[in-house]
């Protein structure tokens, strides 16, 4: 793999995927130097790169989502697939970004790769706030389901969650300068932002959300094992059960 191009432009040209450099367990960061894959540096690249394939299957669940043809939901479905295709594709790209910065020490990084900064973080809050203003209060938490992308989405969060978790376990190894205050806050957004984005879908898509209803408050729920039973059974009051 080598750079071509100079300055922030630079685009990386793979030249072959494998090199066998890494059979003896270690990678290079983007300093150059070699660790040992079990670094925390490594567990930050990686969740990144999960990340962004989860992205990338909410991508496609977005741009599959039903377009029906009566006119009646047909709009806002094509609305959520392009505003998901703009948000998401950056999203995409960005964790790119965040993913090449994480994989090496701030004071090592080369001075031709542009960094996440504010304007990143202020892009993600400028647009929780537009969906925010169509949504209604929450009065409990939310239970990931959907019929469409919001599961994934969920999914995305939490994976989210775990990165800036990794994050700040470098940081209490190396010290609070060993992550940009930009890199770390962005994350933190970004897992706010999938869950604004779950909601803004699941109500544009005309489905309602599942609260969390504490144990406390549960009323007893229908015996599974007797449902199964019924099932076998044939009975015909099966379908009775709640």
């Amino acid at each position: 793999m080598r750079y071509a191009g100079t300055g922030g432009g630079r685009m990386v040209r793979i030249n072959r995927v494998y090199t066998g450099t890494g059979d003896d367990g270690t990678s290079a960061f983007v300093d150059g130097s070699r660790h040992r894959k079990s670094h925390p540096r490594f567990e930050a690249v990686g969740t990144c790169d999960e990340l962004n394939s989860i992205v990338g299957i909410i991508r496609r669940e977005c741009a599959d989502l039903p377009n029906h043809a009566d006119g009646g939901s047909s709009a806002s479905v094509s609305r959520i697939q392009k505003i998901a295709a703009a948000a998401l594709d950056r999203i995409q790209n960005e964790l790119f970004d965040l993913g090449a910065e994480l994989a090496c020490s701030p004071k090592d990084l080369p001075e031709y790769m542009e960094l996440i900064s504010e304007q990143q973080c202020d892009s993600l809050t400028d647009e929780m706030d537009a969906w925010i203003e169509h949504l209604e209060p929450l009065t409990s938490f939310i239970l990931p389901s959907g019929t469409g992308p919001e599961p994934i989405i969920h999914h995305a969060r939490c994976v989210t969650r775990r990165l800036e978790r990794t994050l700040i376990s470098i940081q209490d190894d190396a010290g609070d300068d060993a992550v940009r205050p930009e890199a770390r806050i962005y994350v933190n957004r970004l897992s706010d932002w999938f869950f604004v984005f779950a909601r803004w879908v699941t109500r544009n898509l005309g489905e309602s959300e599942t609260l969390w209803t504490p144990l406390a408050k549960r009323q007893d729920s229908t015996n599974v094992s007797t449902m199964i039973k019924k099932f076998h059974a044939n009975e015909q009051d099966f379908e009775s059960l709640e």
